[in-house]
């Protein structure tokens, strides 16, 4: 009887999770879907699991559309997205060792400030960093764009606990070697908290995929639209092409699903190694 009952547990869990897995991909399908159909495909009452003709051909009126750069908008959000995340592995990952293995009599000070800039909305500190770029004269650039979001407080913050936890061993031996605290975080530590790198980089790759309002304000210049932006421009007050709007959608997501699922075991692993301690 009890093996009954766990047969008929494991095919309900198995049954919740496909369903859970089916609602899961029903944004995506409704990118494809939309994203090779017509306009008409798309609006019209009678709706079909698919349109009877597949129109591939809006892929390449998507690359072409003159008032749209979209290929330059997918090349400025990867360069953005990936300078970003090397950027911000570099300083956070700096700041979170420096604060749990160096010695210093402030460094909780010093963690508990950068943790209480979290708490500040985003929407205070907004309009002194555009007077910042613009007085800067970073309008429409690579680095407007990408150097006022290089630090993060919550990748010091992961950083730092999982550094709390690291085996003070392989340091020590780094330390009879003659090595520094500068040495031992490069050839020691960085080569051993793959997992967290990992975990935090995919988050901040995403992140700074997916950020829009800072692009839409600072890159005023078509040559500096990131996908986001340019995905905005597909609706304006006057048409709504929806076909491409879909299209561009798929396409932008691209990147996306590549790091996460490269990533993915690292994520959930590389918090869990990041926890809290003291």
């Amino acid at each position: 009887m009890y093996d009954a009952w766990v047969r008929v547990g494991r095919a309900l869990r198995v049954v919740l999770l496909i369903a859970l897995a089916l609602l899961f991909l029903i944004p995506f399908y409704l990118l494809v879907r939309n994203g090779l159909a017509s306009e008409q495909d798309i609006t019209s009452p009678d709706w079909t699991f698919f349109p009877s003709t597949l129109h591939w051909s809006n892929i390449r009126e998507l690359f072409e559309d003159s008032t749209v750069p979209m290929a330059r908008s997918l090349y400025n959000s990867a360069l953005i997205a990936v300078l970003t995340t090397a950027g911000t592995l570099l300083l956070a990952s700096l700041a979170g060792y420096g604060l749990a293995r160096i010695p210093y009599r402030h460094a909780d000070r010093v963690f508990y400030f950068v943790l209480a800039t979290m708490m500040v909305p985003a929407a205070v500190t907004f309009v002194p960093s555009f007077v910042l770029v613009s007085s800067l004269g970073w309008i429409s650039t690579l680095r407007g764009l990408i150097v006022p979001t290089l630090f993060s407080a919550f990748a010091c913050f992961i950083f730092r606990q999982y550094f709390l936890g690291f085996p003070r061993e392989l340091e020590d031996a780094a330390r009879v070697d003659g090595l520094g605290y500068w040495r031992t975080y490069w050839l020691v530590v960085v080569p051993n908290s793959r997992p967290v790198f990992a975990a935090v980089g995919a988050i901040v790759f995403i992140g700074a995929w997916n950020s829009f309002l800072w692009p839409l304000v600072i890159g005023q210049d078509r040559d500096a639209w990131t996908v986001q932006v340019a995905l905005a421009s597909f609706t304006t007050s006057q048409v709504i092409r929806l076909h491409e709007l879909f299209i561009a959608a798929a396409v932008s997501i691209v990147p996306l699903l590549v790091v996460f699922l490269f990533f993915q075991r690292w994520i959930v692993a590389g918090v869990e190694r990041s926890g809290i301690e003291d």
